[in-house]
């Protein structure tokens, strides 16, 4: 994919398009959440919970600020090349949910089937938000049904 955009290696850029993730030429927000779920699993076993609370919490705003300056300077509302969103959000929910490789696996399907589909809440979310806090706050509200059904699941089917 060839992509011509002043100032490309921009740190703005490189965190909005996930490191490069957001780059790819198929499925770029499921690319992400995969290099999300690869780079978390990495992490936790070196890394404190209060470290996660800063990075997530910092990686809002950053992202916020990074997003704001990519959809200005590609002048697009939230094209699919942005992957911070997905990567934060399913950094969330992996970090809340502490699970097995299975629960993780089941966490990734039903956060990208969210993302996707934009069912309910997430709909609203992606047609009442706009701007940069709408590209991450849609991806937050598919992460909090995500984890709400693997609540569910995990109550109802306790070995998963």
């Amino acid at each position: 994919m060839k992509l011509s955009v002043p100032g490309l290696f921009s740190p703005s850029l490189l965190i909005a398009f996930g490191f490069g993730t957001g780059l790819s030429p198929y499925a770029p927000g499921t690319v992400a959440t995969a290099w999300a779920w690869l780079s978390f699993n990495v992490l936790q076993p070196v890394t404190p919970d209060w470290v996660w609370a800063l990075l997530l919490s910092t990686g809002f705003f950053i992202g916020l600020w990074a997003i704001g300056k990519t959809t200005q300077l590609l002048n697009q509302q939230d094209p699919s090349s942005i992957v911070w969103d997905e990567i934060l959000a399913f950094w969330l929910i992996l970090w809340i949910l502490k699970g097995s490789l299975m629960q993780e696996a089941l966490a990734f399907v039903l956060f990208r089937l969210f993302d996707i589909l934009k069912p309910g809440p997430v709909a609203w979310a992606d047609r009442r938000f706009k701007g940069a806090f709408g590209v991450m706050f849609d991806d937050l509200i598919a992460a909090g049904l995500s984890l709400f059904c693997m609540a569910v699941l995990l109550r109802l089917l306790p070995e998963a």
